[in-house]
């Protein structure tokens, strides 16, 4: 009888949906569980576009059956929570109001805050910071390449792409617009060495240790040659050059002008406040 039912009503909310002009059926209660109600419209609302209506009826089935049992578990939870309902309160209360500050921090943050700071500034902040940037990731400048294994000429790759000289670079640019899969040059910024190292097909179990010995690498497989040569490179320790971290230092100084703001803020707020009566200090009797 129940699935007869759940059934009519299914039936009766895809008939409805085949007039979406009738407005009468909008907000339509399909089912009730306490003083909880679902509604037509909330049904409709999260049922995928273009799906048939074979399987609109067996998405809105699985839906409702789900909100029926979460709110029948609902109840039953509240009912028997006992005492802990008190501090469950509490904490919902607490999580309501801390989402307001924070909706109303970020509200006055972006009015306020200036997201632009000039070179000279981060170019300050990272003198003065440098032990935070210690470099967790081994960095290299150079340049790579990826050819297929039957392209003409890969005897002169191999000789252009060690020496990194303008007209060497020139040659491999030129070469690379008709016969490279892949051809990146970095001479000129530091990169992570594992986004290179991810792309050949080669086992290096310590990248660290063959940085230290290896200045460039010609690895092949049956369908590529792969092609690496580095012309700089700062190992896991060092210092991050200025301009690999200019962006951190940027959402570094966003951050910090964001906390000395709210700082500021809260400390006239509070003193205004304290100033005007709002705030009451009451004494022990």
């Amino acid at each position: 009888m129940k699935q007869c039912l759940l059934f009519f009503l299914l039936c009766s909310l895809f008939f409805a949906c085949g007039n979406s002009g009738n407005e009468q059926y909008a907000g339509d209660v399909m089912v009730k569980v306490g003083d909880r109600a679902l509604s037509r419209e909330e049904i409709e609302r999260q049922i995928p576009k273009g799906v048939s209506s074979i399987d609109s009826l067996m998405w809105a089935e699985t839906l409702m059956k789900k909100w029926i049992v979460d709110a029948l578990t609902d109840a039953a939870a509240y009912k028997n929570i006992g005492d802990d309902k008190a501090e469950i309160d509490k904490l919902v209360n607490e999580y309501r109001r801390s989402l307001i500050r924070h909706r109303y921090q970020e509200r006055i943050v972006k009015d306020k805050v200036s997201a632009t700071f000039s070179e000279a500034d981060k170019m300050e902040y990272y003198e003065a910071n440098k032990d935070q940037f210690v470099l967790s990731d081994n960095l290299i400048k150079g340049i790579f390449l990826k050819v297929p294994v039957g392209a003409p000429g890969l005897d002169n790759v191999r000789k252009w792409y060690t020496q990194g000289s303008a007209e060497s670079v020139e040659l491999i640019e030129k070469y690379s617009l008709q016969n490279a899969i892949i051809y990146n040059y970095f001479y000129d910024r530091w990169i992570n060495v594992e986004e290179v190292l991810n792309i050949i097909p080669h086992d290096i179990s310590n990248p660290t240790r063959f940085l230290k010995v290896n200045n460039h690498l010609e690895v092949s497989d049956s369908s590529f040659v792969y092609f690496l040569n580095m012309s700089d490179k700062l190992l896991i320790g060092n210092i991050a050059p200025f301009e690999y971290v200019g962006a951190q230092i940027q959402r570094m100084l966003e951050n910090k002008q964001r906390i000395d703001y709210l700082r500021e803020f809260g400390e006239e707020l509070y003193r205004d406040a304290v100033k005007n009566g709002t705030v009451k200090f009451v004494a022990d009797k």
